[in-house]
């Protein structure tokens, strides 16, 4: 081969190589990128959410005593099982008993009386018939008659505080409940004027859990129920989760809602009470309400489906293998990893399952041949898509 042939043939394959090059380049463009997707289809989700709680026993009450003198007994151990009406302590009975008796004896007393004013009254009437008497003693007879009844009124009235102010040396538990701390001890003086009670009760066989929402979760939960006072009907059981991350054996109800907001932390307080018939709940003590929220045949699609836009959340739909970017209402409660789309999408459509963040509107692609795991599907995307950033780059 002569000198000019062989420059003439390096030419040639100068002039080709770039041609094919280029084409190989357009054919690459052109292929579809794969990515996992899934086709949309209805699924039962349970969705949960937690809100910290003050735990407080149904009622605590003060015991005080009712009348005064010095505890002859105390009959109750602190921090034991009480019932409604059991002694805790006993005050001296002696001037109690005294007066009880005093106040009877007044009783028997004005009995006697009203029946000599009877007697007498009875007695005056005849005469009064028989003209013997006037008008004016049949009165006064009369009116001795209704004094002697005032009297005996009276003294059955104050034999009845005698029998009440006894009644009251012994001081009973109003309430079901467990008695807490007491300083006071045999030989104290004590009244009901004291400023200290003698012991509190906590009646905490139900707990009641004190929590709160923003204003708009309580008006999105209104909303899906008509009102707050049907969501407290129609309300599922709610759960109480302990401090050391267990779930508390019963379940609660929510009963009360607040009708305000507060105006400094913008929040609604709510109530739900627990039975705690085990006394496994303590007073004052904390845990976190979990609220759930059961969502049937919904269209559910991962987190790593969608992507952001100024608080709007879009996902892209993939029509005829091509990316098309849908905006997307979802449920606002969700699990970190999936979202419960609400409109946008329908049962049937196919969308990116991950990596929407890194993609664009417009992209061919196709179902990943062996979808990666943990994450990985977001990691090749995220490499395919600097691979293009990349090629981009060196065409410019």
């Amino acid at each position: 081969m002569s000198y000019h042939q062989h420059l003439i043939g390096l030419a040639l394959l100068a002039l080709v190589l770039p041609s094919c090059g280029k084409g190989g380049d357009d054919r690459d463009q052109d292929a579809p990128q794969e990515y996992p997707l899934l086709v949309v289809k209805p699924e039962d989700r349970d969705l949960s959410v937690k809100y910290s709680a003050v735990l407080e026993g149904r009622q605590d009450v003060e015991v005080r005593p009712e009348v005064s003198g010095l505890i002859t007994k105390v009959c109750v151990d602190e921090g034991a099982r009480v019932r409604k009406g059991q002694v805790l302590f006993v005050i001296d009975q002696v001037p109690y008993k005294a007066a009880l008796q005093k106040a009877q004896a007044a009783v028997a007393t004005a009995e006697a009386s009203l029946a000599n004013a009877k007697l007498t009254l009875d007695g005056k009437e005849e005469l009064y018939k028989e003209k013997i008497i006037s008008e004016i003693e049949l009165r006064t007879a009369r009116n001795s008659y209704k004094s002697a009844e005032a009297a005996l009124m009276q003294a059955k009235a104050e034999l009845r505080d005698a029998q009440n102010n006894l009644s009251y040396t012994e001081v009973k538990s109003p309430v079901d409940g467990v008695a807490g701390m007491s300083s006071y001890r045999i030989g104290a003086l004590v009244g009901p004027t004291m400023e200290t009670p003698l012991l509190t009760v906590s009646d905490n066989s139900r707990m009641y859990a004190y929590f709160s929402m923003s204003e708009k979760q309580a008006m999105e939960l209104a909303s899906q129920y008509g009102s707050m006072q049907e969501a407290m009907k129609a309300y599922p059981p709610v759960e109480l989760e302990m401090k050391d991350g267990s779930i508390y054996a019963e379940k609660g109800e929510i009963d009360v809602v607040s009708g305000m907001v507060d105006k400094t932390t913008g929040t609604v307080s709510i109530r739900a009470n627990f039975p705690n018939a085990s006394g496994k709940l303590l007073s004052g003590g904390s845990a976190n309400v979990v609220l759930s929220y059961a969502r049937s045949a919904s269209l559910v699609i991962p987190q790593g489906a969608t992507y952001e836009i100024q608080n709007r959340i879009f996902t892209y739909k993939v029509v005829n293998g091509t990316t098309v970017s849908t905006p997307v209402e979802v449920f606002k409660i969700n699990d970190g990893k999936e979202y419960i789309v609400l409109s946008g999408i329908a049962e049937g459509d196919t969308v990116v399952a991950e990596g929407a963040g890194l993609l664009k509107a417009g992209t061919k692609v196709t179902q990943m041949k062996s979808a990666p795991k943990d994450g990985a599907a977001a990691s090749g995307a995220a490499k395919a898509a600097k691979n293009d950033a990349a090629e981009e780059e060196a065409g410019k």
